[in-house]
């Protein structure tokens, strides 16, 4: 189970210097910090290939610049761009590298200082979001084929302290149980098949709230009905991650491969 990974990269794009360091089994050493390698009035294009070069340079610091080795997160005055080039600077980024970029919005950048603070006297942010990454997630997969699966990713957020917004519990309605269409104890039951939306709408409305929504793939594979749900995810701009490399998504798009910061 991709849970974990020993030796990361990090890069934090912060108000005035980018800074990259390595996290190896627990540990968080810096490595570079220099200025923004760019000026405060760069936008569209012009940004989002400056923050492309940065990045293929990581080849620096790492054998491999991918969304499983790398992570990157930004603040500062990419928190102030307008929804919509914020979405085309994440998705040109991705294009160009592989690389999932971050954009930390000001109230988790708060939730990740305090954390820091209150761990090590550090006003590093990076030093925070390695100790708590989310305060909610949300856990997409296969309630029929990898139950067990879900409920060890879901103990494993719990344990960091992150609150899972949906499912909010994985014991199945004995009647439910081996169909097509499993409901927990908290839901109640269908009243036609039609009524199966319902259900699926008010588990995928939970990423509004969510942090990031976790999608458990064992194997790779990805089951029909979460493919459903990544088209949602992909609109409301939200921050996916599978916990292993996913096999048979026909479209690539902006996402992160296991658990851990």
């Amino acid at each position: 189970m991709a849970t974990n990974r020993a030796n990361r990269v990090l890069v934090h794009f912060g108000p005035e210097r980018v800074s990259v360091y390595r996290l190896h089994s627990g540990e968080l050493s810096l490595l570079a910090r220099e200025r923004l390698p760019f000026g405060t009035g760069l936008a569209g294009g012009a940004l989002a290939d400056s923050v492309s070069t940065f990045c293929a340079g990581l080849k620096e610091f790492t054998e491999a610049v991918d969304n499983k080795s790398t992570r990157v997160h930004a603040t500062g005055v990419f928190q102030q761009l307008p929804q919509p080039e914020a979405n085309a600077l994440v998705n040109s980024v991705y294009v160009d590298t592989g690389l999932y970029f971050n954009i930390v919005g000001p109230e988790l950048e708060k939730f990740y200082l305090n954390a820091g603070m209150s761990a090590c006297g550090s006003n590093d942010m990076v030093e925070g979001l390695i100790r708590r990454e989310f305060r909610t997630a949300v856990v997409c997969g296969s309630f029929q084929q990898s139950l067990g699966y879900i409920e060890d990713i879901i103990t494993c957020l719990r344990k960091s302290g992150t609150v899972v917004l949906s499912p909010r519990s994985t014991r199945i309605k004995p009647e439910t149980a081996g169909t097509d269409f499993v409901l927990f104890e908290y839901q109640d039951l269908l009243k036609n098949e039609r009524d199966t939306w319902r259900h699926k709408y008010v588990h995928m409305d939970a990423f509004r709230q969510a942090d990031a929504v976790v999608v458990c793939n064992p194997g790779g594979r990805v089951g029909s009905g979460t493919v459903f749900e990544l088209g949602f995810m992909s609109a409301l701009s939200k921050r996916v991650i599978f916990t292993e490399e996913p096999l048979g998504v026909s479209v690539s798009f902006p996402c992160e491969v296991g658990l851990g910061a």
